[in-house]
């Protein structure tokens, strides 16, 4: 795949996702992932597990929303670009239960057609992760 490419990907789906996270339109975000696209989230939250087909995906992503209250904003930090898959390091924040609260994940990205196929979200810090997305008792 070629940097341009990639990049203007990357760009579209942050763009939309921080619109869609803020409350905006879902149809953005359809328009950069494939029909079959999956999502897989490890760990013991709410928003953990295997993730498949847009509908299921764009749910993945609305459960977000909704825990966050609308307060979910990513920051990208890094992007390494291969032939068929992309990696972001991606901070993420929050304020869940009034507080504000950060992470560190890296999405592995596969493309095809020039949308997003599939990613493996890997938190760096997986029970922190876990804590963050889970309601409180």
């Amino acid at each position: 795949m070629e940097e341009a490419e990639a990049l203007g990907l990357i760009d579209r789906l942050h763009e939309a996702l921080g619109s869609f996270y803020a409350g905006g339109a879902e149809a953005p975000v359809r328009q950069v992932l494939t029909d079959d696209v999956e999502w897989h989230v490890p760990g013991n939250s709410p928003i953990a597990g295997d993730h498949r087909g847009i509908d299921a995906v764009v749910g993945y992503f609305a459960r977000r929303r909704d825990l966050a209250r609308g307060t979910y904003r990513m920051s990208l930090a890094e992007v390494l670009i291969g032939e068929e898959h992309v990696a972001m390091l991606t901070d993420g924040s929050a304020v869940m239960g009034g507080v504000e609260r950060s992470w560190t994940t890296v999405g592995l990205y596969r493309v095809r057609d020039g949308r997003v196929a599939a990613c493996w979200l890997l938190p760096l810090d997986q029970e922190a992760f876990d804590g963050i997305w889970s309601p409180e008792a």
